[in-house]
């Protein structure tokens, strides 16, 4: 049954595929070039492929295909390192509104997940959706303590439904690469393993939940930044409850203007809360779309930005947190030799690139962007430039930075929508350098130590144990060469175990350094 209902949905896809022309983009690679005139049989071609781009045609397919086609098109779209532009731009425009589905049948799920009756949390409940996606829909209620929340269910089933287009789209990738001679360019297997990893990550709810309450906690002193409040006694891993705002879509500039909200101020707060999430907290909400951003009307002149729809965030490691800062100071001084010296630090680039070609590349298409006014300068597609470069030179983008560069192109577009005038680089690089500046120098290196001292700790008993090892070794290779002949190869053999015996002193004497220096940090800054 399960065959016969995933050849099913197979034949649909190559129907809805050939139906808006996809087979003449697949068709016309090379390997296909005996099959192109079946090309010309397809009615579709004289219709649909006469007058839409490839682009608006993979578009509408995905769309006709299902919320789950839509979601892994707008989680391709974010890889403008690997797509065409024509083609990233328009899956860019594909929407997560789909039709929801009964509020009756959302009321039995959350009662099959909470064990009990909705009136025994609920005094209301809203059976109209607030909102549907692809994944999941938003009902709004009232608990019985009168708080106001909006309840997110999963979509019947989806669970499978996402696991059989997975495979089926994983088989495609597979096909592709086969026979797709650009498919090692678009590398169609990585980009769908990310995209299976992303939508099982959607369906747990509790997840989601968890990526809320971190950033709330991260911003818990903050006016800047409000996120929801989650009731966890009310959520499971297909039903999550949380606090519901009231505020104004951030792109519906013409209601803040009216609502006397400060647009200079609300662009560089928007700027602000991102950069903390990158260089503060190294973590970061990754789907920061106009649809997922409102404004308070409760302080305009010092606006609270509120997000929702915490199913997607990025962790940056330290080392990526120092990429990003150093790449963007060194870009704005146009230093490229520098930016092609970091790319090898991080041994990011193979060992056989030749730096004057990298750093040949970065200046072709950086020059361009510095050309514009400050204020026009796009970080987005400063850092898009940058992954196209590095594809050219085999560097391996790491996703967590595909997402930031996505987030940060929805940034920056905000902010030039609600202030045009708006600076963004005056308002982010102080917070880079100040970033910078902690991370070097004696301070920043007595604060590591003494992170590292819980650690350290545990590890401090054995270490005399270890240093009488190594004496005694050494001791014992002392007594050993007294008594050894002095021949030219014994004397090189000598030679080698002196060499030992100093790298034992070196070593101990190290060590009781370093257990020095860590002790007297902890004394002073205890």
């Amino acid at each position: 049954m399960k065959l016969i209902t995933q050849l099913y949905r197979l034949i649909h896809i190559n129907f809805v595929l050939v139906r808006y022309n996809i087979d003449e983009i697949v068709l016309g690679e090379h390997w296909f070039f005996p099959l192109r005139a079946l090309v010309f049989i397809n009615p579709y071609y004289w219709t649909v492929g006469r007058k839409l781009s490839r682009g608006k045609r993979i578009r509408m397919a995905l769309e006709e295909l299902g919320p789950i086609f839509v979601k892994a098109g707008q989680i391709v779209s974010t890889r403008r390192d690997l797509l065409p532009d024509d083609i990233a731009n328009e899956l860019a425009k594909l929407q997560d509104r789909v039709k929801p589905f009964p509020g009756k049948q959302a009321k039995a799920i959350i009662k099959k997940s909470l064990g009990q009756s909705l009136t025994s949390f609920f005094k209301e409940f809203d059976t109209e959706a607030l909102a549907s996606a692809s994944i999941a829909q938003v009902h709004a209620a009232t608990l019985l303590n009168d708080d106001l929340v909006v309840v997110k269910v999963l979509r019947p089933n989806i669970d499978k439904i996402i696991n059989r287009d997975v495979d089926l789209l994983m088989s495609m990738a597979k096909t592709a690469e086969k026979y797709w001679q650009r498919a090692k360019h678009f590398k169609p297997t990585e980009i769908m393993s990310e995209v299976a990893q992303t939508l099982l990550d959607e369906l747990d709810l509790m997840r989601e939940g968890a990526n809320a309450s971190q950033l709330k906690r991260n911003f818990a002193d903050s006016s800047a930044l409000h996120i929801p409040k989650i009731y966890w006694d009310y959520s499971r891993q297909n039903v999550l409850v949380m606090e519901r705002i009231f505020g104004i879509p951030i792109h519906d500039v013409e209601r803040l203007r009216k609502a006397g909200i400060n647009m200079e101020k609300l662009a560089k707060r928007v700027i602000e809360v991102f950069f903390a999430q990158i260089f503060r907290d190294s973590y970061f909400h990754a789907d920061l779309h106009p649809g997922n951003i409102f404004v308070s009307e409760k302080n305009p002149e010092n606006p609270t930005i509120i997000t929702v729809d915490f199913g997607i965030v990025g962790s940056l490691s330290h080392n990526d947190q120092r990429y990003i800062a150093e790449n963007l100071i060194a870009f704005f001084k146009r230093d490229y030799q520098r930016v092609a010296e970091l790319h090898i630090a991080s041994g990011w680039l193979p060992p056989n690139t030749r730096i004057d070609q990298f750093e040949g590349a970065i200046r072709a298409v950086s020059e361009p962007i510095f050309e514009q006014p400050l204020r026009e300068i796009s970080f987005g597609k400063l850092l898009l430039r940058l992954f196209q470069v590095a594809g050219r030179f085999q560097i391996n983008i790491q996703p967590q930075l595909v997402l930031l560069q996505k987030t940060l192109l929805n940034i920056e577009g905000l902010c030039r929508q609600i202030a045009p005038e708006f600076n963004l680089w005056e308002t982010a690089a102080p917070q880079i350098e100040k970033w910078l500046k902690k991370q070097v120098g004696t301070v920043s290196f007595l604060k590591r130590v003494r992170n590292n001292l819980p650690m350290w700790s545990e590890q401090l008993p054995e270490i005399p144990g270890m240093l009488y090892e190594i004496l005694r070794e050494t001791k014992h290779q002392q007594e050993k060469l007294r008594f050894e002949q002095s021949d030219m190869n014994r004397s090189k053999h000598n030679r080698e175990q002196l060499t030992k015996i100093k790298m034992g002193y070196f070593t101990f004497g190290a060590a009781v350094t370093l257990l020095t220096a860590a002790l007297t940090s902890y004394f002073l800054y205890s």
